[in-house]
């Protein structure tokens, strides 16, 4: 009896026991319930007051952006308070221009082939108070009708842009820009009106979307000097009478395929470093022709760079390096140590012979050249004017102004003043946007 009675209390004691842990654990559970609740609850919150603040910035931003956008405008179409403008012009015995239908003329999006001697001119780009070319063109093109005043005054409204920049004295034989024009053009009375050293040779549309510089994919230039260039430094030659032998021009191609390839030019151009990504080019071939007289009996050969872009002076540089390595100034150490991290003193060339060739759109002719809409910007129609345009008056400046001036044979006397060797480091450019051009 005893034992019976023991047994029913330990079961009963066990069963209590068992009772409160199953109490405990649902309160537990129910506190874990109510806390994982009320951190749901504050997530919640706190997504929403997000949600209201970037929906706040971005109201604001987008304010603050139309805002800028309306500025902007005002300030490109140079909007006036016409009554008193009037006033003040009657006051001055002025009278408003009557409107002027062209101004309401619908433009496409253009690419235009140029050529030009840049002799006499400082450079292409437009530049207020100096004789440039875009300063010749964009004056033709308000004459014509082309653009609009307030195109003439602000270029970017017509959307113009240029496939390569050249500096004073450097020419183009087959430029391309992109600008927005008239459908009806009379390119020949157009020409009329420019300078004899400057021609449009033709115009294709291109979608809407186009972009000289930006759609370009490679440029070629030229480089054409006198071959005495590459003469043994100590030569007594004279410009007239001296003929390259066949194995220093083998030197002089052998030297030229070192820059061939994706290299570092920092060395080649000003305040660049070498760590700045921008500093690397592509070099896709670099040659040099067989030599030939010109008119004035002066051995001449042509160098010609193909790239995807290049730097300021970048060109000049590397001709002037190459026509020291194969004169003996220095040797092709100089060169790879100039493709290093090293800062180096290398000669430039003069920028008489550097001549602009060809701007390549390979990538946007296969895109959209062949889409029944749009023509390939090879300029095949318009290759024996561009030619007979390049040899009468980029070419022939060349070879006169050699044998008048002898800038060549004068900057050759320099070439001994450089060390060739290490030099002061120079602060790097704050912008560093890609060069569209060699300058």
């Amino acid at each position: 009896m005893f034992n019976h009675i023991l047994g029913s209390y330990t079961k009963a004691v066990s069963l209590r026991k068992l009772l409160q842990a199953e109490v405990s654990r649902h309160n537990l559970y129910s506190r874990k319930k109510s806390f994982a609740i009320a951190m749901a609850e504050a997530l919640d919150k706190l997504e929403q007051e997000r949600e209201a603040k970037k929906v706040a910035k971005e109201a604001e931003d987008g304010s603050v952006k139309e805002v800028n956008r309306l500025k902007r405008t005002l300030k490109r179409k140079k909007w006036v308070d016409w009554k008193a403008q009037d006033e003040e012009d009657a006051a001055n015995g002025k009278k408003r221009a009557p409107f002027d239908p062209a101004d309401r003329i619908k433009r496409k999006k253009s690419a235009i082939l140029l050529s030009y001697c840049g002799a006499n001119y400082y450079g292409m780009q437009r530049n207020p108070g100096m004789q440039t070319i875009e300063e010749e063109l964009f004056k033709a093109m308000l004459k014509h009708k082309w653009i609009t005043e307030d195109s003439f005054e602000q270029v970017q409204i017509a959307c113009f842009q240029r496939a390569a920049r050249t500096d004073k004295g450097v020419s183009a034989a087959r430029q391309v820009c992109s600008v927005k024009l008239p459908e009806e053009l009379d390119l020949e009375a157009f020409n009329k009106d420019l300078p004899e050293q400057i021609r449009i040779f033709g115009v294709e549309r291109v979608t809407k979307g186009f972009n000289a510089k930006d759609q370009c994919n490679a440029r070629t230039y030229t480089y054409t000097l006198p071959t005495i260039a590459f003469a043994a430094f100590d030569d007594q030659h004279d410009q007239e009478t001296y003929r390259i032998p066949i194995e220093r021009l083998e030197k002089v191609s052998a030297t030229l395929k070192l820059y061939e390839g994706t290299k570092n030019f920092h060395n080649f151009t000003s305040k660049k470093n070498f760590l700045d990504p921008s500093a690397k080019r592509f070099i896709m071939s670099f040659t040099c022709s067989t030599p030939f007289l010109s008119p004035q009996s002066v051995e001449f050969v042509t160098l010609k760079v193909k790239g995807q872009s290049f730097m300021l002076h970048q060109i000049r540089k590397m001709v002037g390096l190459a026509i020291a390595i194969v004169r003996g100034n220095t040797t092709t150490a100089t060169l790879e140590r100039a493709l290093t991290e090293e800062r180096l003193d290398l000669p430039m060339a003069p920028g008489l012979g550097l001549v602009l060739d060809t701007v390549h759109y390979e990538r946007y002719n296969d895109r959209y050249g062949n889409d029944g809409i749009h023509k390939p910007l090879t300029w095949a129609e318009q290759e024996e004017q561009v030619t007979q345009f390049v040899e009468k008056y980029i070419y022939s400046n060349i070879y006169k102004t050699e044998a008048e001036q002898r800038n060549m044979l004068d900057w050759l006397s320099t070439l001994h003043f450089h060390s060739y060797d290490t030099r002061r480091e120079e602060p790097a450019k704050i912008n560093n946007d890609d060069d569209d051009g060699e300058e």
